[in-house]
């Protein structure tokens, strides 16, 4: 990063420290602070060790969403997803039976906690649930959540490592305007999976002989997890544990998010984590996923038997494709750049990743997702009288 845009970036850096702190005391001094919630989001673990990350904030009121929401209804939601009263320096007790850590939250209001067990677990169920109270700053009445933690268990043939946007929703990251719109125009009911990708995660996630888990890492941001969340139930996408990136703005972030810092280290986390466990990546050909998911095989030979990667990106990274998926072969892994779920999913029952039996319902959900939404409404021009 060049020296200007170095500087700059901590300059808008301390600014945002500095307007959070303010605005914070000037909430206090006014009104005394809103309504505080604990965010606990879907973590990881082994019988032995449970990680979990969360949120204290200010409940930020996003309004329930339906079908029929228009332009400016969804803008409001997001907007208030994005103007978040984060609540820095409290203190948070996570807890599961006779365990427990106490940890404080950073500036953006986030906090992790990683339990270490003496004795493993036995069985361990697939999600376990930890508790998280809210320790300080006191409130008039206890603050407490349910955290989930999710454990693969001994059976499970291999994990999914999965990409968000633009492999399992349709984002167009590739077109700014349109991924504007996405992202800020409609809401978890009106925003598109990618055709078949639920019934096909289903059959990845149910395997041919356990559960199979799943990790979704994304560089979006997690003041759009409750979106997703509600995305993935309505369109019955197997929830796994998520790895997001905070918004907040500071000398590594742009850095980080061009050099898929987040992404790799997160994979390298995850594939030490499990070290008996191999992983099917899925991805897309529009950013960087294919180069970042080379790296991964070659650090990690024999652990990633096979790669999917969904073509968005057409035949201008053509080239470029054939060098990496030659790359991969000779580390030991299958690239397979897909126009389409099916296609993905023939390659995985011919692998035994899943059922033969599975592939009539992930040809119906194409086809039935293929369809255009019924209520979904034209993006172009946003409408000044809408209520």
């Amino acid at each position: 990063m060049s020296e200007w845009k170095r500087l700059l970036t901590k300059l808008v850096s301390n600014a945002e420290e500095q307007f959070d702190e303010l605005a914070a005391r000037l909430r206090q001094r006014l009104s005394g602070s809103g309504t505080v919630k604990i965010l606990p989001y879907l973590g990881y673990g082994t019988s032995t060790m449970l990680n979990v990350r969360g949120r204290v904030l200010e409940d930020y009121g996003v309004a329930v969403e339906v079908d029929t929401d228009g332009t400016w209804h969804n803008l409001l939601n997001m907007y208030r997803r994005l103007n978040t009263n984060d609540v820095a320096d409290a203190r948070v007790l996570v807890s599961f039976g006779n365990y427990a850590q106490e940890v404080t939250t950073n500036n953006l209001g986030f906090f992790e906690a990683r339990l270490e067990l003496d004795q493993p677990i036995h069985p361990p169920a697939f999600w376990q649930d930890l508790h998280v109270k809210l320790l300080s700053p006191t409130p008039s009445t206890g603050v407490d959540a349910l955290a989930r933690v999710l454990i693969p268990s001994s059976d499970a043939q291999f994990g999914i490592i999965s990409d968000l946007d633009d492999t399992v929703i349709q984002t167009d990251v590739m077109n700014v305007l349109k991924m504007a719109q996405n992202t800020f125009l409609r809401n978890a009911r009106t925003r598109l999976p990618f055709a078949g990708v639920a019934e096909f995660y289903q059959a990845l996630h149910r395997g041919t002989r356990g559960l199979n888990p799943i990790y979704y890492v994304s560089n979006s941001i997690w003041n759009l997890y409750d979106l997703f969340i509600d995305f993935f139930e309505l369109r019955n996408i197997p929830l796994g544990a998520f790895f997001l990136i905070d918004l907040g703005l500071n000398e590594d972030y742009f850095s980080n998010l061009k050099l898929g810092r987040h992404k790799s280290n997160t994979i390298e986390t995850l594939l030490t984590t499990y070290p008996r466990l191999p992983f099917i990546l899925i991805g897309d050909s529009g950013e960087k996923d294919p180069e970042l998911y080379l790296k991964t095989v070659q650090q990690f030979p024999g652990r990633v038997p096979t790669i999917y990667i969904r073509d968005i990106a057409g035949s201008t990274r053509d080239e470029q494709m054939r060098d990496i998926i030659a790359q991969a072969a000779a580390a030991g892994t299958e690239m397979l750049v897909v126009p389409d779920t099916v296609t993905a999913a023939e390659h995985a029952a011919a692998q035994g990743y899943i059922a033969h039996e599975a592939l009539p319902h992930i040809r119906r959900g194409m086809l039935q997702d293929n369809r255009p939404y019924a209520n979904s409404e034209p993006l172009v021009h946003l409408d000044l009288n809408e209520e």
